[in-house]
């Protein structure tokens, strides 16, 4: 759902910036590697100190370059397969990053961190399946075939647990941030079964297909 905002932000939101890097010369791929760094350092800089809200800001800074790169991409006429697997490649760094700084606050003891096992746990967890999500899509349309579908796209999952990190440090309710790792290991879980099902039924239904003609 949320992929469908992108284009007004990419194209009306932020698109003096886009046309200032432009005129700066500055490349799209540049833009990708300077966002994903930002993400990964507010991340496991920021987060494991406990450092939620500031960690969070810092972080949604950097994230619009996600939107910036392909938008100049397109307007300069860069668009090629390298930009793409160069931004889809950073794109699961920075996400990482951010999961893995929440499981790192969370294993941390102090007063100002998370100290809990258990969503330790759920973090690590929405990590890895974060990540197969991803990758299910991408080695199914390497094979010809479609994995597309589910309830946790990776926008999904990146606006709702920044969102709700931050408005949980804001309103010092944590409990927003709970409630959202458990939905995200939920939709995670079921988009990767999701596609695995879907591609399954690709699968069976091409190796079929001669016998049945």
């Amino acid at each position: 759902m949320l992929e469908r905002f992108k284009e007004f932000w990419a194209g009306t939101v932020l698109h003096p910036v886009v046309r200032l890097f432009i005129r700066l010369g500055i490349s799209p791929d540049a833009v990708t590697l300077v966002g994903t760094i930002g993400v990964s350092a507010g991340a496991l800089i920021f987060f494991p100190q406990g450092e939620l809200l500031v960690g969070v800001l810092f972080i949604t800074a950097f994230v619009f370059s996600d939107l910036i790169d392909g938008r100049m991409a397109r307007e300069t006429g860069r668009v090629s397969k390298f930009g793409a697997f160069w931004d889809s490649t950073l794109d699961r760094i920075g996400d990482g990053a951010i999961f893995g700084g929440l499981a790192l606050y969370f294993a941390g003891t102090g007063k100002d961190q998370g100290d809990s096992y258990l969503y330790l746990c759920v973090t690590l967890w929405c990590l890895v399946m974060g990540s197969v999500t991803s990758y299910a899509r991408a080695r199914a349309e390497s094979l010809g075939m479609d994995a597309k579908g589910g309830i946790a796209e990776r926008a999904d999952r990146l606006v709702s647990i920044l969102v709700m990190t931050g408005l949980g440090a804001l309103l010092d309710l944590p409990i927003l941030m709970y409630v959202t790792l458990w939905a995200l290991a939920l939709a995670s879980t079921y988009t990767v079964v999701f596609r695995v099902l879907k591609v399954r039924r690709q699968a069976l239904a091409a190796e079929a297909g001669p016998s049945g003609s």
